[in-house]
């Protein structure tokens, strides 16, 4: 892990270990979100697009899903995420099979998200709300998101390695 991961890791646990007391929370809060996770899209777009379309089948394990099921699980997870932040359900999520529909829903996924982050209020980020990890502050949320992504981002990565491909560079 870079030394860079491990100061934006570090800057993010910071904000979620703070106090549940609403005026704890940095009035910038959440813009340091929406910068990091604009770096955290771009990365994991810049991965989807990396891998050629006739792979995007490919699985390095029976087990595993194939690498366009673990692109479209981060979007609609990022979906869910981003969903309980707004106190809404998720819109109707498509089933995308091919890359560039694929690579559509993961970055309209990272738009939906970008249109809700920087608007979170301290209220909200301290406020507890629904998340496919359960009902945590929302603060926690974005932490659960961002180590989401980051964790199957890394897995896809590993797949662009089994082809030979060269995962892209860490970008913040």
């Amino acid at each position: 892990m870079t030394s860079r991961a491990v100061v934006v890791l570090a800057v993010l646990l910071s904000l979620s270990l703070s106090t549940t007391d609403a005026a704890a929370v940095p009035a910038n809060a959440a813009a340091e979100y929406s910068k990091h996770f604009d770096a955290l899209a771009k990365l994991s777009i810049a991965v989807a697009q990396a891998m050629p379309p006739e792979q995007y089948g490919f699985r390095p394990h029976p087990e595993s899903m194939n690498f366009g099921e673990l692109m479209s699980h981060i979007a609609t997870t990022n979906y869910q995420f981003c969903a309980g932040l707004r106190d809404s359900d998720p819109p109707t999520l498509p089933s995308p099979t091919g890359k560039d529909a694929v690579v559509k829903f993961l970055s309209d996924s990272f738009d939906y998200c970008s249109a809700v982050i920087p608007n979170l209020t301290g209220e909200q980020l301290n406020q507890a709300h629904n998340s496919p990890d359960g009902r945590l502050p929302g603060r926690e949320i974005l932490l659960a998101m961002y180590i989401h992504v980051a964790h199957h981002r890394g897995q896809a990565e590993i797949y662009l390695r089994d082809k030979g491909i060269r995962p892209p560079g860490y970008m913040i």
